[in-house]
């Protein structure tokens, strides 16, 4: 057996078609495949996102939670770009060798972004 890459992520939402809609205009990504309890989005990158529905409440603990990270060229112009869009957001950290900072979906899952220096 070998394991050749990760094909998708999995973030669990609890209304898709708000999802949908908030994934695709604030982060701009496309659906490659729908159905009435998930989609898949493409994210630009051999890794895809699948929403998908959950009954169950959604309990976001960034001290336990597994959460994307997103590649950026320039985090501050991101963070910039967020706030003028009204994603929630997270403070903006620059260390020695990155700059980064966590954003939120509507169901409160966390997200980051995330440029090395």
């Amino acid at each position: 057996m070998k394991l050749i890459g990760i094909d998708t992520l999995i973030i669990r939402v609890t209304d898709l078609s708000q999802s949908k809609k908030w994934y695709t205009e604030k982060l701009g990504f496309e659906i490659i495949y729908e159905t009435d309890q998930l989609l898949t989005l493409d994210t630009s990158c051999p890794v895809s996102i699948t929403l998908w529905v959950t009954n169950e409440p959604i309990l976001p603990n960034p001290k336990t939670s597994s959460y994307p990270i997103f590649k950026t060229d320039n985090a501050e112009e991101t963070y910039r770009y967020f706030q003028e869009i009204n994603i929630p957001l997270g403070d903006l950290n620059k260390e020695e060798e990155v700059c980064y900072f966590n954003f939120y979906d509507p169901d409160g899952n966390i997200l980051e972004v995330c440029q090395v220096l």
